[in-house]
């Protein structure tokens, strides 16, 4: 592995590429750390350590988790990636809504670009909203309950320049994504979030010894980093896992040329989903979290508080009952609205492809939607345990405020970097040099 990596540094191309790649993420880090106009960064600085410790812990963690600690420090960078993240989804689902949408995806690389621009505008108008809604918090004393004072000046100008100034952060951040994405290695954006997720990783982990003395300390420490590392080696095993359906071309006459006659497969994976079920499991749970805590006396907020929150946060049996039927219900819901079975047959009709043993049309859609959903069962409890075992684990551990990484960041971390590894193994592949998966 380790000549693999001098080799790809040999490579005039990916070395350029790999480099490239850094510097932008070495300036998305340092953008997280600049903090934006009008901010008291030392009086932050205590209501964030203060907000960690309080009652509320596992909801500042969750957040500074998807922020690389950016947005609790209210820096130019404090929104991430999320709007752009939040966009694709919502135009991806409404592209089975909406039949202009759906028509723009078939039209190939020129319809996916006018749905790349819709998701740049949407991405602005929802980080607009976002800076607006977390301005208004801090001002009002809101974003750390009980902790104020973390802005020099109140008035309608400042706060409008911070408003703007979180904005264009969110767009030199879409921006610099793209750049990873077309001159760099991998995805940009998803890089880029595992660059967020990561930078909290090592202090993290390092919390764990901290907070124990002498061997004890030691050995949590030493148990969490295996209980994470089996973790990822199972995410690894199945996210590679797929069921391939055969598919044969008839031959055909094309003028006098003989086509066809080939053999290839439909790849469906186990986990068709991916990571989505469960962010958007984590949104619904964090809506009722978010309203107790500006509303704590009511009876909701009481209640929520009694079963969704308190100590122990994520340990509640119904928060994690809940979760896990969230996971479930949106894996279903997300594979059926992504994978057609209809559109799927419909082609291989139309250009004389058939499974052996299943008749085209109709059959073939039956069978294809009878393989997706006995693959969706295990796929979707996969996705839900993945998610509650880690919190389960490091609970029983007793580094539940410790380490706020969940099954979701390590589902990002993994899937991200497999993906990355194989542009990288692709690439070498055409240079003739040994890969990282040999």
């Amino acid at each position: 592995m380790l000549s693999a990596f001098a080799n790809a540094f040999r490579s005039p191309d990916l070395r350029k590429k790999i480099l490239f790649t850094l510097f932008i993420l070495a300036v998305f880090r340092l953008g997280s750390t600049v903090p934006t106009p009008n901010v008291n960064v030392v009086r932050i600085d205590e209501c964030r350590r203060l907000a960690e410790d309080g009652a509320n812990a596992g909801l500042y963690s969750i957040i500074n988790l998807f922020s690389g600690g950016a947005l609790l420090q209210l820096s130019i960078f404090a929104l991430g990636i999320m709007p752009y993240i939040t966009s694709s989804i919502i135009l991806q689902l409404l592209t089975v809504v909406i039949p202009r949408l759906e028509t723009l995806k078939k039209e190939g690389a020129a319809g996916q670009q006018k749905i790349t621009q819709y998701t740049r505008y949407l991405t602005i108008v929802l980080a607009i909203l976002n800076a607006t809604a977390f301005v208004t918090m801090a001002r009002n004393g809101q974003l750390f309950q009980g902790c104020d004072g973390i802005m020099y000046d109140r008035g309608i100008f400042p706060i409008i320049v911070m408003i703007l100034t979180m904005t264009a952060g969110t767009g030199i951040i879409m921006w610099m994504g793209e750049l990873i994405t077309d001159r760099g290695v991998g995805n940009g954006m998803s890089i880029m979030i595992f660059t967020q997720i990561a930078a909290q990783f090592p202090t993290a982990m390092w919390s764990i010894k901290q907070a124990r003395e002498g061997a004890h300390g030691w050995l949590i420490f030493g148990l969490v980093l295996a209980i994470g590392l089996l973790v990822m080696a199972g995410i690894i095993f199945v996210e590679q896992a797929q069921r391939r359906i055969p598919v044969q071309y008839a031959k055909r006459m094309v003028g006098r040329r003989l086509f066809g006659g080939t053999t290839t497969y439909i790849p469906l994976k186990v986990n068709q989903a991916g990571v989505i079920p469960v962010i958007f499991a984590s949104s619904m749970l964090y809506l009722p979290v978010l309203f107790a805590t500006f509303q704590p006396e009511s009876k909701a907020g009481k209640w929520i508080n009694a079963n969704f929150t308190g100590a122990g946060g994520n340990a509640q049996p119904l928060y994690n009952l809940a979760f896990f039927l969230l996971i479930i219900g949106f894996t279903y819901f997300y594979v059926a609205i992504t994978f057609d079975p209809v559109e799927i047959s419909d082609n291989m009709k139309k250009y004389g492809g058939f499974i052996p043993g299943i008749r085209a049309g109709k059959p073939t859609e039956d069978y294809l939607a009878y393989v997706l959903s006995r693959l969706t069962a295990p796929g979707s409890l996969y996705l839900a345990l993945i998610a509650l075992i880690p919190t389960i684990a490091f609970i029983t551990l007793g580094a539940s405020q410790d380490f706020p990484f969940g099954g979701t960041s390590i589902l990002i971390i993994v899937g991200v970097a497999l993906d990355t590894v194989k542009q990288i193994e692709s690439q070498l592949q055409q240079r003739n040099y040994e890969g990282f998966l040999k």
